[in-house]
């Protein structure tokens, strides 16, 4: 079970996603209107102060592993609630920032996990903009994973003929033909012509090799 704090955009998409995925939830706001909104949505919806410690308390916030922040636009909040959910010790927490200064902020009080949605999102849409990339994940260190059409040379020939790893930097690691699922990818498997594939490497050999024909 999950705790979302603030029920705003982020907060009810969030809540909304993990309950379609079995998870239950219980979202807390001290908007009265939002958690009415949400409350035949989510398992429990709660109205409370998320910065109030004790509120927090009540609603057995502390039994839980896994919390989300929410909030973003109030940064005071934002932290409060943070620090509030350190204090109770619960043992994973996501939050979510608006700005560089207020992600390292969230990390320096103690949050697990920060994310920046509009900004993630951004550098994502970027990325797919750029090249021919249909999906695209960047993970750290500069490493990312790509959704795309194969190139006409590794078009007809076995992977371990086509030197993508070394002459391209990246590894094709799942195929996908038309009316078939992804399966994995071997130094024997032969692409064809309207396969997808996936491709893995750093940032910037991933993008090279999405802008080839």
């Amino acid at each position: 079970m999950v705790v979302v704090l603030g029920l705003g955009r982020f907060g009810n998409s969030l809540a909304l996603e993990l309950m379609s995925q079995g998870t239950e939830v219980l979202g807390i706001d001290s908007d009265e209107t939002l958690v009415q909104r949400m409350s035949d949505r989510l398992t429990h919806a709660a109205v409370a102060d998320t910065t109030d410690e004790e509120a927090l308390r009540q609603l057995s916030v502390h039994e839980f592993d896994r919390a989300v922040v929410a909030i973003g636009s109030k940064l005071e909040a934002s932290l409060l609630t943070a620090s509030a959910l350190i204090n109770l010790s619960v043992t994973n927490i996501w939050a979510k920032a608006t700005s560089n200064a207020h992600a390292k902020i969230l990390t320096q009080i103690g949050v697990h996990h920060v994310v920046r949605p509009e900004h993630d999102m951004g550098k994502r849409v970027a990325h797919l903009v750029r090249g021919r990339m249909m999906d695209y994940i960047e993970f750290d260190d500069e490493f990312a994973m790509a959704k795309t059409s194969p190139p006409k040379f590794v078009i007809g020939i076995q992977l371990g003929d086509s030197a993508v790893r070394t002459k391209h930097k990246v590894t094709v690691v799942a195929i996908k033909r038309s009316g078939e699922g992804f399966t994995y990818a071997a130094a024997d498997t032969i692409v064809t012509a309207g396969d997808t594939i996936i491709v893995s490497g750093k940032v910037r050999d991933i993008e090279r090799f999405s802008e080839l024909l």
